[in-house]
């Protein structure tokens, strides 16, 4: 355990230049006497590692020193950030160790790719989860991904509805959507995401655009995710729910229909169900969903929904009415 914090803590040096001592102990989420030990410790082991006084003051290592790993291009220390999955590694309980890795990784790289997990994390953004297609693997995306590793501009022709449009792009960034490949782009000073199975040609530019230092890829991409879901409920039906149904909905129902229909819930009645509003993709989707949930929730509206639950509701009574119960043995 102190052996891999002191490792820790010399990568923070290498890769910081100097740290104060509670600037380590948050880092290391240790005391301030426990970094002053750990100091004390690697300098006994031959890195020169010392302390600076004053306001200004820190740990710092001397002249420069650092361990090396070599036999590195660009391309290939970039790769090797580009090959986490940052938030599946942490639902697995692995965030910790993954951060651990890049920062010994990153504290190891020679100077001019010290900045690969910067280039990689606002370039390429992995969400894994599925939604609606198998994987594809279009023609243009070496040339964007070129594009987008080198800050180029391109002229692409692009199939939108029934035509195709040409359009002068900057792309900041590529996203893989459940096998499907999307570019973000800006054009006339605006972000939008384009699906790279769309483009029918690619045309990089020598010339180069000047990427915004603002841009925020994986915030970009969680805000448009959140609003393509949110696009495809259509309808609105009107629901009467138990407290065990308006739990259980957030299971059957989309999570934003189920978000929704819980910030729009009433005052619960005498008996503790409330009336709300829930989105839906169509009747027919919303038919599936809340018929998972029995009788813990009534359809109010619309008048045809309703209408198709009172006629399951008589072919069931009329079903177990007339079934005979298996006699126990």
């Amino acid at each position: 355990m102190r052996a891999s914090r002191l490792v820790s803590l010399l990568c923070l040096l290498q890769v910081r230049g100097s740290m104060t001592g509670p600037e380590l102990a948050r880092e290391l989420e240790v005391s301030e006497r426990t970094v002053a030990r750990d100091v004390l410790a690697l300098a006994e082991a031959g890195v020169p590692v010392y302390a600076e006084r004053g306001r200004a003051g820190g740990y710092r290592l001397l002249g420069g020193y650092r361990s090396k790993l070599t036999g590195l291009h660009q391309a290939e220390a970039e790769a090797l950030f580009l090959s986490g999955v940052p938030a599946a590694a942490a639902e697995m309980g692995l965030g910790e160790a993954v951060a651990a890795a890049q920062r010994k990784a990153s504290a190891a790289l020679p100077a001019p790719f010290r900045d690969a997990p910067e280039r990689v994390g606002q370039r390429f953004h992995l969400d894994a989860p599925r939604w609606f297609r198998g994987a594809e693997t279009p023609a243009v995306l070496p040339d964007l991904s070129r594009a987008v590793w080198s800050d180029l501009k391109v002229a692409a022709s692009y199939a939108r509805d029934d035509q195709v449009v040409r359009r002068e792009l900057e792309p900041h960034g590529l996203v893989l959507k459940a096998g499907v490949w999307y570019v973000i782009a800006r054009r006339d000073q605006r972000f939008l995401s384009y699906r790279v199975d769309r483009f029918r040609t690619v045309e990089v530019s020598a010339e180069p655009f000047e990427r915004d230092a603002d841009f925020d890829l994986p915030a970009f991409w969680e805000e448009k995710a959140e609003e393509f879901a949110r696009s495809l409920l259509r309808e609105t039906t009107e629901i009467r729910i138990s407290p065990p149904g308006l739990r259980k909905l957030r299971v059957v129902a989309d999570p934003a229909g189920a978000q929704a229909a819980e910030a729009a819930a009433g005052e619960p009645d005498a008996d503790g169900w409330v009336s709300t509003r829930l989105p839906v993709e169509s009747l027919e989707v919303a038919y599936d969903q809340l018929l998972a949930l029995g009788p813990e929730v009534e359809v109010l509206a619309p008048p045809q929904l309703r209408d198709r639950f009172t006629s399951t509701a008589h072919r069931l009574t009329d079903l177990y009415s007339r079934t005979t119960r298996p006699a126990e043995d």
